[in-house]
């Protein structure tokens, strides 16, 4: 197979947008025949720091989802599905290489390109007839690197290229592809003290919100009559912080405007629609809450379109988030039960870092209203859309398909023996999971791992290492195998190489 080279305001009240309906009769499909049962168009639909007690469908209370609630009545709940890794570029490179982290080139947040020798799931997809779209955040190549989305399997390119710069939510600029946007907020260079890059930072003056504009341009993708199914992977930045106005008025939650001035974006008032009103709450608390109303809103809205088109029984839609939930933009946790029944954080290897919040929906051929307890991880989507694409995956991948657990034909599905993940932060971190056994390493290579029995202490409380010395055993044999350890990724979490490493191993062309 060759390389290709290409691929607002919201309402002030605790229902920001419809919730959706039951599933409905689609009708003719329109826009050139986009998907079909035996070839569907595929939406990866991914949040940004959203945890897994952050829906309601997982438990949340603090704030209504009733959109992504309504995916998940029609459509199949996943309670046992995990990120790449606990922080962005890695969970992405997971993603897009099939290949947990102990494998995938990307292992930490450093901006480091993916190397141009491996096969990313877009670039499967499209080999296979697929249109593809990316939209939001990429995190995985600067512009100019052989790492760019359009040299990454993406015939559409619309967002951040990196995750500094993605902190933003009113940057100087975005990127078409790899053609500068000018956006009209200004950013005075240099703003983050740290980064020299324009745009990074946060807006001195304000006059449009990134997740809006990046919404608009992934619904146009959707309505875009080109004949043959397409791949969205729509990587919203809602609900990161703003790491560097965290310290501002307001801190991190930034917010879409009230009121704007187009001509000079000098006038800005934060819309914390449904929370502007409580006094118990500060500005970061109350514009949290409203970014992820706000996620939720565009959910909708997503679908929506998707319904309108006649697209419904011929896409899949998984929701998901890249990692757990932060507590980066000043806001008060306390207020939000973001990890649910699960214990940790972004940056932890426990599972409320890890365990996402998932739902899969297509109606027709995923059982509506149902929950599956099957263990996946975002590796697996790999070989899940080449499996639905009816093409094969390049060898030596960490994917097993999840499509007969979609199809609801369990019986068929393959498990994974083990699960695997490798931090490089916070001196360094190995977790496996093995049927309902979890064992975290500190450091990576350690002898002496705590042992968690998933069934009985979900939220990781008592380490039986003692108790169980050949299940410990096990499991320092799997984090010893699966950790290929990489010159450019140090356990410090510095990078040795930051242009990139060419990639060894088998999942490459």
């Amino acid at each position: 197979m060759l390389r290709r080279c290409v691929w607002t305001l919201f309402a002030a009240s605790l229902c920001l947008a419809p919730a959706l309906a039951a599933p409905v009769d689609a009708g003719p499909v329109e826009q050139g025949d986009a998907g079909s049962a035996a070839k569907p168009n595929v939406v990866w639909f991914m949040a940004d720091d959203l945890g897994y007690g952050d829906v309601g469908a997982f438990g949340a209370t603090a704030v209504p989802t009733p959109n992504i609630d309504a995916l998940a009545a029609r459509g199949m709940k996943f309670t046992d599905f995990y990120a790449g890794s606990t922080v962005c570029a890695p969970s992405r490179s997971v993603l897009m290489t099939g290949l947990h982290t102990g494998h995938t080139p990307i292992r930490g947040n450093a901006r480091v390109p993916l190397a141009d020798g491996y096969v990313t799931v877009a670039e499967t997809l499209q080999d296979a007839g697929y249109r593809t779209g990316l939209f939001g955040k990429w995190g995985l190549g600067e512009p100019g690197t052989e790492g760019t989305p359009n040299k990454q399997g993406f015939d559409e390119f619309f967002g951040y290229l990196n995750q500094h710069h993605a902190h933003n939510y009113y940057p100087a600029f975005l990127y078409r592809n790899e053609e500068v946007v000018p956006q009209p907020n200004v950013v005075p260079e240099g703003a983050a003290g740290r980064e020299p890059l324009f745009g990074v930072g946060y807006a001195t003056k304000k006059g449009a919100y990134s997740a809006e504009v990046i919404h608009e341009e992934a619904l146009q993708f959707v309505e875009d009559p080109a004949e043959g199914p397409f791949f969205l992977y729509y990587a919203s930045t809602l609900p990161h912080a703003n790491n560097e106005a965290r310290r501002r008025p307001g801190g991190g939650s930034e917010v879409p405007g009230l009121q704007y001035d187009t001509e000079t974006a000098d006038r800005y008032l934060p819309d914390y629609g449904a929370f502007a009103d409580r006094d118990d709450w500060d500005d970061a608390t109350k514009g949290h809450a409203a970014m992820i109303a706000l996620l939720d809103k565009q959910v909708g809205e997503l679908v929506a379109k998707i319904d309108d088109l006649g697209l419904t029984e011929s896409t899949l839609i998984i929701f998901t988030s890249d990692n757990g939930p932060h507590k980066e933009s000043g806001h008060d946790l306390s207020q939000f039960d973001a990890t649910g029944p699960l214990t940790g954080l972004k940056r932890t290897l426990t599972e409320g870092g890890i365990r996402v919040p998932t739902i899969a929906c297509w109606p027709g051929h995923v059982p509506a209203g149902t929950t599956s307890d099957h263990v996946a991880y975002f590796g697996d989507f790999y070989a899940t859309a080449a499996d639905l694409a009816g093409t094969e995956t390049p060898p030596g991948l960490d994917s097993i398909s999840f499509a007969p657990t979609l199809r609801g034909d369990a019986d068929r599905q393959e498990e994974h023996d083990h699960l695997y993940w490798e931090f490089y932060e916070q001196g360094s971190k190995q977790a496996v999971r093995m049927g309902n056994w979890k064992a975290i390493f500190r450091p990576l290579g350690s002898k002496t791992p705590a042992l968690y029995d998933l069934s009985t202490d979900l939220a990781e409380q008592h380490d039986v290492a003692a108790e169980h010395p050949e299940i410990v055993a096990r499991m320092i044999e799997i984090a010893a195998a699966e950790h290929v350890p990489d010159p450019q990724w140090k356990p410090s979490g510095k990078v040795s190489n930051p242009t990139g490493s060419k990639p060894k191993n088998q999942a490459t062309r």
